[in-house]
């Protein structure tokens, strides 16, 4: 009979059984032999139970040498070494499966491993090949990681792991230093070699293994940021051309025929040549004027305004809808500046078709600051639209410069804010201003002729 076809509590129980047998049988031949059954059963222990135990062991070493082999197999999977495979005892049917069950296990680890072998190898070699900059930092200060780019910019081409990451700042351009120590996301410009090159800063910071962990990225923009401006500067003569064109070529055509006129002098004629000529230099002063204030722009200065009378004086330019109670809170923002933003917005809203009682503006406070939402129910904007709404010279209009929300977004982002257009459900665009609010509460002033007199 194959024993293989037995389970190990199977093989136990025959052994068991058959050291049993033996002893019973002793019994019997000891108890005829001398007639004294205590005598008997004392010879039948004495031989089946060493019996019992030998078979015991004999049936149990198979299964000591495996469990070793399987603790052993074990302890390497702890330790990361997956290349232990256990072989398949004989004759043991359970050890049999588990040592299946357990080189299965080692084989899905090894294929999971080399997986993220070549996921890490290819990600490095994406990392290495990148112009951008990236050196990771633990929370000592210390460089953990640093690719090609990094190398070249910091510590001219050689391994930075290890140092100090403040020290390889101190050795860099200035610019970069006060970059660095401004802590947020920048442009900046400084010398590599002997070119002045415009570089974007991002930090980042999270938690890795429970430790916090810096990381900086640096990217050189100023052959993209020269394509753009070359770019912009295109579209900025092709709108003034078209704008110059569209006024001159009627003044020149009306000149002529006031020209004409003058020979016989038609009064009505010549009030609409002259209106004509007039309303198109207006047109052109307006335009030009657009240009010269958006290259103008001071930057902002700040100071506390209450919201309720703001409110007022938008309303009385340009009317709108309170739809929620204005906060109590001062903002801290140059008036003049989102006064204007504002009534441009607003103005907006009214121009978009949407009914003069849909124009609304709320101001509420959160996200570290306030947002001014303004909101109408005109005819919206389109996906397209709304991506380059906020782009220079970008317009809808047939009289736009493309220069108002453009404007709008530049006095926001002065004030540390920004802004955001938002197609809204069942029709109509709402535009978000978030302003950030001040560190600390900001005092009204409430003697305005005290604050004239700073001014002045």
């Amino acid at each position: 009979m194959d024993s293989s076809r037995f389970s190990f509590a199977g093989l136990l129980a025959l052994a068991l059984g058959g050291a049993l047998l033996a002893g019973v049988g002793l019994a019997l031949l000891v108890s005829r032999v001398l007639a004294n059954p205590w005598l008997a059963a004392s010879a039948a222990l004495a031989l089946g139970l060493p019996l019992a135990v030998a078979a015991a062991r004999a049936l149990g070493k198979p299964w000591i040498r495996f469990l070793g082999a399987l603790a052993d197999g074990l302890a390497s999977l702890k330790d990361g070494d997956f290349s232990l495979n256990l072989a398949r005892p004989r004759g043991l049917p359970e050890a049999d499966a588990l040592a299946r069950a357990y080189n299965g296990l080692g084989e899905r680890f090894r294929a999971e491993r080399q997986t993220l072998v070549q996921r890490e190898l290819l990600l490095d070699t994406v990392i290495q090949a990148t112009p951008l900059a990236i050196v990771l930092t633990n929370d000592a200060g210390q460089v953990i990681y640093a690719n090609l780019a990094a190398r070249r910019l910091f510590g001219a081409g050689r391994p930075l792991e290890g140092e100090g990451f403040n020290r390889l700042v101190e050795a860099a351009d200035a610019a970069l230093q006060e970059a660095i120590a401004g802590g947020r996301d920048t442009l900046f410009t400084m010398r590599v070699g002997e070119e002045a090159e415009i570089f974007h800063l991002s930090l980042r910071h999270f938690a890795m293994n429970a430790r916090s962990h810096h990381l900086y990225l640096l990217k050189q923009l100023t052959r993209e940021l020269n394509a753009q401006e070359v770019a912009t500067w295109k579209k900025v003569i092709r709108v003034i051309a078209h704008e110059l064109n569209n006024s001159l070529a009627p003044i020149s055509s009306l000149a002529h025929s006031g020209r004409a006129l003058a020979a016989a002098p038609d009064p009505a004629a010549l009030e609409r040549v002259f209106g004509t000529i007039a309303e198109r230099a207006q047109h052109l002063h307006r335009f030009i004027d657009g240009y010269a204030r958006f290259a103008k722009l001071p930057q902002p200065r700040p100071e506390a305004v209450a919201w309720a009378p703001l409110a007022e004086q938008l309303r009385a330019t340009v009317g709108f809808a309170l739809a929620a109670p204005l906060p109590e809170e001062a903002g801290w923002f140059d008036p003049a500046q989102i006064g204007q933003v504002l009534i441009n917005l607003l103005k907006n809203a009214h121009e978009s078709g949407s009914p003069p009682v849909a124009v609304t503006l709320a101001v509420t406070r959160g996200r570290g600051g306030f947002e001014i939402v303004v909101a109408d129910r005109g005819t919206g904007m389109s996906q397209a639209v709304l991506e380059h709404a906020l782009v220079p010279f970008y317009s809808t209009k047939p009289q736009g410069t493309g220069l108002g929300l453009t404007l709008s977004r530049e006095i926001a982002e002065a004030h540390g804010g920004r802004l955001e257009l938002i197609a809204r459900d069942g029709g109509g665009t709402e535009v978000r201003l978030w302003l950030p609010a001040p560190r600390s509460p900001q005092p009204l002033d409430i003697n305005p002729h005290a604050k004239e007199s700073r001014r002045g």
